[in-house]
């Protein structure tokens, strides 16, 4: 197997945004493009879109989500089956505050790590849609599945996780925002006007 890999998690309703989050635009490009560029930065390899449908974008990977209506579990389980990467960096479509020096520090730990999973942890708890698995973690995270389990972190309970605490992840953003997705149009305006403030300094 190569060593890494990447994914993009782009399924869900996007019903609280009230259209597809992933189409929303940043810096003059789709959120699903952006993302899948930044993954590729740290993986040096094209990133891999787990369960978007649109047509418009025929230039990204998209491999159809195994477990549609799962959730993200269903889409980390897909990409675990799916990859030739022994470690997986995987991340929501919807977190515009993410940074190549992150990402990088993310992959740097994966490759160090003797754990199943690197995930960091936010004072509300994990942060597992920017996070690394190793394929190893399939067979657990299917079986989760496979038993009515859709929370993430529950699917999770299965292999050893090593976590990044705020301490650490908060060196790349003192803000604290690094993890905040976009849920909602007054999140996307925030996200754009957050954005191009700091392209400006």
């Amino acid at each position: 197997m190569k060593p890494l890999a990447g994914f993009v998690l782009a399924g869900g309703e996007s019903s609280r945004m009230g259209r597809e989050k992933a189409l929303l635009e940043l810096h003059g490009e789709p959120l699903v493009a952006l993302a899948a560029k930044l993954v590729e930065s740290v993986t040096s390899r094209p990133a891999i879109v787990i369960g978007f449908s649109a047509q418009s974008l025929p230039d990204l990977r998209v491999v159809a989500d195994d477990w549609p209506g799962a959730g993200p579990l269903g889409g980390i389980a897909t990409a675990l089956r799916v990859t030739d990467g022994a470690w997986n960096v995987v991340i929501a479509c919807d977190l515009p505050y993410l940074t190549r020096d992150w990402l990088a520090h993310l992959v740097a730990r994966a490759l160090a790590s003797k754990g199943d999973a690197v995930v960091p942890m936010n004072e509300r708890g994990a942060e597992p849609l920017c996070a690394a698995y190793h394929k190893r973690c399939e067979p657990a995270v299917r079986s989760a599945l496979q038993r009515g389990v859709r929370k993430v972190t529950d699917g999770l309970a299965g292999v050893r996780v090593e976590s990044i605490e705020p301490a650490e992840w908060k060196a790349f953003d003192s803000d604290g925002y690094l993890f905040k997705n976009m849920n909602s149009p007054a999140d996307y305006e925030e996200a754009k006007a957050r954005l191009r403030g700091s392209a400006k300094r």
